[in-house]
């Protein structure tokens, strides 16, 4: 019984050897291997007969079944690394030509990157060009250069983010001017959008991180006209040409004199709706006339040079713009509120 189960394994190894030789692809060789080493094969059939096979005679048979299994493995792993060389020396990949192509999904913009595009577009028109700053900042051009006081409430632990080693998340995009003055010579004109932070409490008008874009032009004889003028241009630009500006006096440390700018509300055009608070009017902006301390912090001369400056915030703009009633909807990556944009 044993040397017949021997033949039989002799036998049975070497068609596979032939037909794995003859392979073309990975799908012969898996036939082959499961023909003879599956469930059902040919080696699992033999080794139930050793139950029969006489007890001298099975370490021969046993040292058979082990050959048979070696060899087996060495014909499929040759045949494996036939095809794969093949394939690699042709130079060529199982890609079948005549399928249809694949039809991409193009990405979007989020709403707040298409406002923040959008305003610097309107700028550049007027002659503004684009400037950018680190995030972190340190005091001095965060506060100290721009005329804010010791005491003032921004500065508090409770309003900014410091780090330990007194360095902090800048809390406007106002720094970037300060180091653009002190590295040029005026005449300036610049926009500089971005990221800020503040320890604000997250509630439907409020985030911690937000983006604001401001701008800054210093030249001589530059009056709050010129500023109302930019600012009318940009609103007709953003919003329409039905949108008017107010502009109401305010205080800011860095600028002298200081404004709030609204524009006319653009859900009732001006008519008064829950919005505007039946106002008519938005706040859109603050701006006013650079402070001569600011000029002087950065060596400007303030009987020679003036200018104007004004920072807006993009999330307010965003959420007027597309009718958003919650500012926490553009941070929620919420998928179903992204795709309408």
């Amino acid at each position: 019984m044993s040397n017949a189960i021997i033949e039989q394994l002799n036998s049975a190894v070497a068609a596979a050897e032939e037909k794995l030789k003859a392979a073309t692809s990975e799908n012969d060789i898996e036939n082959v291997r499961i023909e003879m080493n599956g469930r059902k094969g040919i080696i699992p059939a033999l080794s139930k007969e050793m139950k029969n096979v006489p007890p001298e005679q099975r370490k021969d048979t046993g040292i058979a079944f082990n050959d048979a299994k070696n060899k087996l493995q060495e014909f499929l792993d040759a045949a494996v690394d036939r095809i794969a060389g093949s394939s690699d020396s042709s130079g060529e990949c199982d890609i079948d030509l005549t399928l249809p192509g694949r039809k991409w999904q193009s990405g979007r913009k989020h709403p707040i990157s298409t406002v923040m595009d959008d305003c610097v577009s309107i700028f550049r028109r007027m002659g503004f060009i684009v400037v950018d700053g680190p995030e972190i900042e340190d005091v001095y051009h965060n506060f100290d250069a721009l005329n804010t006081p010791a005491d003032h409430p921004s500065r508090d632990p409770g309003d900014t983010f410091y780090f330990g080693d007194g360095r902090l998340l800048r809390t406007q995009t106002s720094p970037v001017q300060i180091r653009t003055m002190e590295n040029n010579d005026p005449p300036i004109r610049i926009v500089a959008p971005g990221r800020t932070f503040r320890r604000d409490t997250p509630d439907a008008t409020h985030s911690m991180n937000f983006h604001q874009i401001e701008g800054l032009y210093i030249d001589r004889n530059v009056s709050l006209g010129d500023l109302k003028s930019a600012l009318l241009y940009f609103a007709h630009e953003m919003f329409g040409p039905k949108v008017g500006i107010r502009m109401r006096p305010h205080f800011f440390p860095f600028t002298e004199p200081s404004v709030e700018v609204d524009f006319s509300c653009i859900m009732c055009e001006g008519k008064g709706c829950r919005i505007c608070k039946n106002s008519g009017w938005l706040e859109i902006a603050g701006a006013g006339m650079v402070d001569p301390n600011v000029l002087k912090n950065v060596g400007y001369d303030p009987d020679e040079w003036s200018g104007y400056a004004w920072g807006m915030g993009i999330e307010r703009i965003a959420m007027l713009r597309y009718r958003i009633n919650d500012i926490r909807f553009l941070y929620e990556n919420d998928v179903r509120f992204l795709e309408q944009f």
